[in-house]
């Protein structure tokens, strides 16, 4: 246990001190919210375990506390689950009845990303301030969504701001949950592909044009693959700086292009497209559709407002255009389920869970069944495509390293036919 020295307001406005002991900073702040205390300080107060005075007392300030190095975080980086670990813990605090400007207070002197603990705390000055927590997070867009901020103003406008991030921590997490799954099962193939990729090259930059110097000396004519290899190798060792420059600058031109609205729009048609990965693309989608959808209906955003906002989270921009639609339909007093089937993004069963669920008034639990749905036959996909996706690689992989110890054979086995 630790002792806790803090200094707090009580529900009548006195001012109040004293020392709390608990296992770590949020639950003193939880401890305290019980008592009816608001803590404005609050600091940890080193004590002795043997009972002995000590010579002299320490306490670690806010500015005292260790930081993790700045060069640990990759120049400053928050990640995604950084953001749902705040949330959770948000939605915790909130729940032991701690004010938010406290609750933010504690979380940001505890985190230890230094990017991260800069911007709560920021949120909470912009709280104290008298901001609302939805416009002081709106400020920080790159952290926090259109998603986020709206579920979060629906749940301060209807008292329910716990319950709401609890929900949106949920969603949060299981959207980790299944891109660390689809992460999982792309690393081997990409490990596979990129080591070849690196095999191939360092072979014909550095390896094989000195052995083909040698082949050219004791032997006048070369087999056909062993020339076709050995144009090959002179062309990337000679030529090797403008390869690489040229790749780069594809590689950055391609990005801005994607990056461009018409281009995005490009590429989301296409990956709906591809013969087997349309099939996981579409599903992922839709299942981010049907999840957020669920949520949002089920924190008390109507239905208009929710598909607009979903229209600008789904990550698709097709499926966003084909969103809108839905909801212009539905701004007609149709409902959610007359124009999905007629767009025909939706599996038939789905459409019918959806309506079902209007029709019962469940219309936030339907969808999030329809959510589960998705994602498994999402994973279901995924799982074949790596089974294909991983032998194809190792075997393109084996043919061009086997191509190369072909046309390296071919010349010594024409010499040692020579010399017998």
């Amino acid at each position: 246990m630790t002792a806790f020295r803090y200094q707090a307001i009580e529900f009548n406005g006195a001012p109040a001190t004293g020392v709390i002991e608990a296992e770590d900073r949020k639950t003193a702040l939880q401890l305290l919210g019980k008592r009816g205390l608001f803590p404005s300080s609050l600091e940890i107060s080193l004590s002795p375990t043997n009972g002995s005075l000590p010579t002299a007392p320490a306490v670690l300030t806010k500015a005292a506390a260790p930081a993790a190095p700045a060069a640990l975080r990759l120049g400053g980086r928050i990640k995604r689950k950084e953001i749902t670990a705040f949330t959770r813990e948000m939605a915790a605090l909130l729940g032991a009845a701690i004010p938010i400007p406290q609750a933010l207070d504690g979380l940001g002197e505890e985190e230890e990303n230094p990017a991260l603990r800069e911007v709560v705390l920021k949120v909470a000055d912009s709280v104290r301030k008298g901001a609302s927590l939805s416009s002081a997070l709106e400020e920080h867009p790159r952290l926090f969504n259109k998603l986020y901020v709206n579920m979060v103003r629906v749940g301060e406008e209807a008292g329910q701001l716990q319950t709401v991030m609890a929900d949106l921590a949920q969603l949060l997490e299981h959207e980790d949950e299944v891109r660390s799954e689809v992460v999982a099962a792309i690393s081997y193939p990409v490990f596979v592909l990129g080591f070849g990729i690196f095999t191939v090259v360092i072979l014909l930059t550095v390896v094989l044009p000195r052995l083909f110097t040698m082949l050219q000396e004791m032997l006048s004519i070369l087999p056909l693959p062993t020339l076709i290899l050995l144009r090959v190798s002179s062309f990337v060792h000679h030529y090797w700086p403008w390869l690489l420059t040229g790749t780069i600058a594809l590689t950055v031109g391609l990005r801005g292009y994607l990056r461009s609205p018409g281009g995005a729009l490009v590429w989301d048609k296409l990956k709906l497209r591809l013969p087997v990965m349309g099939a996981v693309f579409r599903s992922a989608a839709l299942g981010r559709f049907a999840r957020t959808l669920g949520t949002l209906v089920k924190s008390g955003v109507s239905l208009l407002p929710a598909l607009k906002i979903v229209e600008n989270t789904i990550g698709n921009l097709v499926l966003a255009k084909l969103i809108s639609q839905v909801s212009e339909e539905t701004r007609g007093g149709d409902s959610l389920a007359a124009p999905l089937r007629k767009l025909g993004i939706f599996p038939k069963t789905a459409i019918q869970m959806i309506s079902v669920g209007e029709e019962a008034g469940k219309l936030d639990e339907m969808l999030l069944k329809v959510a589960d749905i998705e994602e498994r036959h999402m994973r279901q996909k995924t799982k074949v495509l790596i089974s294909l996706l991983a032998p194809a690689l190792i075997l393109i992989v084996g043919a061009l390293v086997g191509f190369m110890v072909i046309a390296l054979l071919l010349p010594i086995f024409k010499m040692s036919r020579a010399i017998r």
